[in-house]
């Protein structure tokens, strides 16, 4: 149905440790070390325990990359909640797919007279051959760029373009079964949300869970950014012209392919972005900060507001990407977030949910004994019963 601004002004311009099996809802087998905290916690369905608690979320003081939107820093308190170990894969979305029969807004038919209500009075219709279910996909250029600012010349417009075919027609998943599912637009990560009885995270909870506990480190890992090739992918050389893979890809990378944070997450920075529920608002953080209090379980500003895009509402989004760089966004930092229109999908953007406790209890699922193989398990012996947890 809809597209968003972003992606037709491309289009007109080119003119735990746990394996995810099925994460459905279902009863939870908990273990948890008395002597340890909440963090040990695990979900029988590939998420982990994130523990409330307070944190400062936004810029952390000496961090010289941050961006004006990541400040001011502010005190917020969020409840516990699981959170998935990974962002969700093709596999799961495959099977979301293929049981619910649901299109994705990539795949769908372009309604012009309801795209044109996003648009500047007076935009000409484009002519029916580009007005094709599609997506952006990412193309590396010939030569330098002095303007990073101009991100249409590297996102182009792919008619064809969808989750199962992420880098355009005549790409597929074959074999990527483990990547992160990408081209979703925000009513897809909702309708998937639905099926197995989750929600997205919003951004404070996404960012409480990325720092783990690490106060005032820029990274999920702690302050080294020369440690960012063996913790996250994203893009090393210059962009968008050439990426020297030292962190072993190019594109997308399988899930868990690099270390997990203090929580037992996966992919908190790098790979592929993720939505939050939160509207984004550049008042947002000082309009918080103002308060001068610890503010509980925030879900954001009642309303999207973004002056350098007036015509699109547009939600968080959290974590980075592969195309993240020291010279563009340096997105794989814990503060970092970017809008994005909630309508439209792309390349290098996925989801990840979470789950409450209160939202189980709501489903009728049930909190179960602690299993008895579970009942001491530490966070550095996870690995060791991965094989084990998902026969």
């Amino acid at each position: 149905m809809k597209k968003t601004i972003f992606s037709l002004s491309v289009l007109i311009a080119c003119c735990s440790c746990m394996h995810v099996g099925n994460i459905k809802s279902g009863n939870l087998d908990i273990g948890k070390n008395q002597e340890e905290s909440d963090s040990s916690k695990l979900h029988s369905n590939g998420m982990v325990w994130i523990p409330g608690g307070e944190f400062t979320q936004g810029a952390v003081p000496d961090d010289n990359m941050a961006m004006s939107h990541e400040k001011p820093a502010h005190k917020v308190y969020v409840n516990g909640f699981y959170m998935d170990i990974h962002e969700v894969t093709n596999a799961q979305f495959r099977e979301f797919v293929e049981e619910t029969g649901y299109v994705t807004v990539a795949e769908r038919k372009i309604d012009w007279e309801e795209l044109k209500n996003q648009l500047p009075k007076g935009t000409l219709k484009p002519h029916d051959s580009i007005l094709q279910p599609g997506s952006l996909v990412f193309n590396k250029t010939k030569s330098g760029i002095p303007n990073l600012y101009d991100y249409t010349q590297w996102w182009k417009w792919k008619i064809g373009a969808s989750w199962k075919h992420p880098n355009g027609p005549g790409s597929d998943i074959k074999g990527k079964e483990d990547h992160p599912v990408v081209h979703i637009a925000f009513e897809d990560a909702q309708a998937y949300c639905k099926w197995t009885g989750h929600r997205l995270p919003t951004e404070a909870e996404w960012e409480f869970a990325a720092r783990a506990g690490k106060t005032g480190k820029k990274f999920f890992w702690g302050h080294d950014i020369s440690q960012l090739s063996s913790h996250a992918n994203s893009w090393e050389g210059e962009f968008p012209v050439k990426n020297t893979l030292e962190d072993g890809y190019e594109r997308r990378a399988p899930v868990m392919s690099y270390p997990k944070n203090g929580f037992g997450l996966y992919d908190m920075a790098g790979n592929v972005w993720e939505w939050t529920s939160d509207w984004y608002n550049t008042t947002y953080y000082k309009e918080m900060a103002s308060t001068n209090k610890v503010v509980k379980n925030p879900k954001g500003p009642k309303n999207a507001f973004n002056s350098n895009n007036p015509y699109a509402k547009e939600r968080v989004i959290k974590g980075g990407s592969f195309l993240c760089s020291a010279s563009y966004c340096a997105s794989y930092r814990i503060s970092a977030r970017m809008a994005t229109s909630p309508d439209s999908g792309m390349e290098h953007l996925g989801f990840r949910t979470v789950v409450t406790p209160e939202i189980l209890k709501d489903n009728g699922d049930i909190l179960v004994s602690p299993r008895p193989e579970l009942s001491t398990l530490h966070h550095s012996k996870c690995d060791q019963l991965h094989g084990y947890l998902i026969q």
